[in-house]
């Protein structure tokens, strides 16, 4: 083999790597699910039993259980390609929780995690990269669309560390108890477009709503 003939093997390997690593990451892009979460929450008035100075002693958190099983989640679910993360967030919160309220624009973070879906532990298919956004709540409806299928429940934060299964659960608390204590909350370089932070848009779960 001559030197040329070396060099041109040596470009069509290094290209034919190049190729396969597309191929990857495409294949990954197509089995990693993007989901929008909130963490919706209100502040409770000081009474007389409650003189505490910590904002966080006036805050609850609302999480709903998972259709068939009883354990406590926060609502989540995909984005259309017509909207944000942060009005996806704002989407479930109405659908799962019966909720709707105002998003705050700071991401809490970007987490990935399996979904209970999935089938192998070392499969990339079923994995998903999660948004979590803090709603604070304005408006509890007694129904919506998922009502039947969920529980809801609101919960001291610290309860709600308790409730949580999975460990990037309690981060995202971890960073909401920031948020609500004016600390700075790392940039989500991932989002593309700044969430809404109005009500969600009126979309067919509006609708669903009229039916119940």
């Amino acid at each position: 083999m001559t030197t040329l003939e070396a060099v041109v093997a040596t470009w069509l390997l290094q290209i034919y790597h190049v190729m396969r690593l597309c191929d990857v990451l495409m294949w990954i892009l197509l089995h990693l699910n993007q989901v929008s979460r909130c963490i919706p929450y209100k502040l409770n008035n000081i009474d007389g039993d409650n003189q505490s100075c910590d904002l966080l002693d006036r805050v609850e958190v609302l999480m709903v259980t998972s259709p068939g099983r009883l354990d406590f989640v926060f609502p989540k679910g995909g984005w259309e390609n017509d909207e944000t993360a942060g009005e996806a967030a704002c989407r479930e919160a109405l659908e799962e929780a019966g909720v709707r309220g105002t998003l705050n624009d700071t991401a809490l973070g970007v987490w990935e995690f399996r979904s209970k879906s999935t089938q192998k532990a070392c499969s990339l298919e079923g994995t998903c990269k999660g948004y979590m956004f803090a709603l604070e709540v304005t408006e509890e409806l007694d129904c919506y669309p998922e009502k039947d299928s969920r529980d809801r429940k609101w919960v001291p934060v610290g309860e709600a560390y308790k409730l949580c299964r999975y460990d990037w659960m309690r981060k995202a608390l971890d960073s909401f108890k920031d948020l609500l204590r004016g600390r700075r909350i790392p940039t989500v370089p991932e989002l593309s477009e700044p969430p809404s932070l109005c009500i969600v848009k009126p979309s067919a779960a509006d609708h669903a709503i009229a039916l119940c």
